[in-house]
């Protein structure tokens, strides 16, 4: 499902330049379905943690997606576009606490860690492959032909999604509560999430963090583009691949790190390949750049995707709020990548692309600040997940 979920979001910067569109405005486009998704990240958490219904989100959201990216193929008026990328957001924010809630609900606590690395770096596959598909049959065909793609990767995921049965999702510990106990009902439990205080280092950092980094990709894609260095299609495709590829590596890394080492020592080295990444987007805006660039890129977010999740699941085990607090996680880190794309793209219309990512690259010195200064919080739920990891997991087969 990672292609469906993407739609043609990650061609939309250069589609949109191919269409007489400047840095500007995409930027603003972009950050609308940013502010989108950050929006109903919280509410899609706690929906998720109350239905029973937990497929039929993901199944519902991921075909939204691909008809809201379609949207952008048949107009590109800006007001349109917005709508459709908010859309896109919407739905897409809601698709990662299903499948989040859908994994926890059937390997439990004691197997989560393992399952969401891998997970993650089937996802990262889906990207890699979905991208490289459409890169191809961008050039070949046109960028119109990555919608239709999209859409067909979206019936093979109703397809797989229908045969997971659902006898298999406990509700109770898809929420991370005991198996037995009381329900704990509803949608609200706000305080949980204020009253944990590393899950909001955590969020600030993350914010922070998202805040540099988030736009970067889309705009090194416009300035290589913009400066003749590559044809936009497999340009874009070979950003997705190259990262893509390496979030494999590290989503399978960071389960036998986290084991050994902990939640906080993994996500301290995910922040610091961001300033590196900076610097040599910076001073490589060529098409060759493309690979240093993006393998940092695809360490930083390999290990991040593999960790955050099993991270506040850790935090909140017990609450019956787990999937709440990842999508609180999502909303405040949100806000950082909900500000990037405009940031990034004024600060490259006014100062130029090269200046623009040392600025985008220095927030996250600043979430490395925040992440040593309460290391102590942190470290204290990091070291137990050590306990959780020798924990046998539930049979998922019986």
């Amino acid at each position: 499902m990672a292609d469906m979920q993407a739609g043609i979001g990650p061609f939309l910067g250069v589609f949109l330049l191919g269409h007489h569109w400047e840095s500007g405005p995409i930027g603003t486009v972009m950050t609308a379905g940013s502010v989108a998704g950050m929006l109903i990240a919280a509410p899609s958490g706690a929906l998720v943690d109350s239905t029973r219904y937990k497929r039929a989100l993901v199944i519902v959201a991921g075909v939204c997606t691909v008809l809201a990216s379609g949207i952008v193929l048949l107009t590109q008026n800006f007001w349109l576009v917005s709508i459709s990328q908010i859309a896109t957001a919407v739905a897409g924010g809601t698709i990662g606490p299903a499948v989040n809630g859908i994994t926890l609900g059937i390997v439990r606590q004691a197997g989560f860690n393992r399952q969401n690395g891998k997970n993650q770096a089937f996802n990262h596959a889906g990207n890699m492959v979905g991208a490289a598909l459409a890169g191809y049959l961008g050039w070949r065909f046109g960028l119109p032909a990555v919608f239709w793609l999209a859409a067909a990767f979206a019936i093979l995921s109703i397809i797989s999604v229908s045969m997971i049965p659902a006898k298999a999702i406990h509700r109770r510990a898809a929420r991370g509560l005991a198996e037995e106990g009381a329900d704990n009902e509803g949608l609200l439990g706000l305080g949980v999430l204020h009253s944990c205080r590393p899950l909001m280092v955590l969020a600030a950092a993350l914010a922070l963090f998202n805040l540099g980094t988030a736009g970067m990709l889309p705009l090194y894609s416009l300035a290589v583009v913009s400066a003749g260095a590559g044809e936009p299609a497999s340009f874009v495709a070979k950003t997705i691949v190259v990262g893509q590829g390496v979030m494999i590596i590290g989503s399978l890394a960071a389960i036998r790190l986290v084991e050994r080492r902990g939640f906080w020592l993994v996500l301290l080295i995910s922040f610091a390949m961001q300033p590196l990444r900076a610097v040599l987007a910076a001073y490589l805006i060529t098409d060759w750049g493309v690979y240093p660039v993006q393998i940092l890129d695809g360490i930083s977010a390999g290990l991040q995707t593999a960790a955050i999740p099993a991270f506040v699941a850790r935090m909140l085990q017990g609450t019956g709020r787990v999937n709440l607090g990842q999508g609180a996680v999502m909303t405040v880190q949100g806000i950082g990548g909900a500000l990037s794309p405009a940031l990034g793209g004024w600060l490259a219309q006014m100062i130029g692309y090269g200046p623009t990512f040392l600025i985008l690259g220095s927030f996250a010195l600043i979430s490395i600040a925040v992440w040593v200064v309460f290391a102590d919080a942190l470290r204290s739920v990091s070291a137990s997940e050590a306990n959780v990891a020798t924990e046998r997991p539930r049979d998922v087969n019986r």
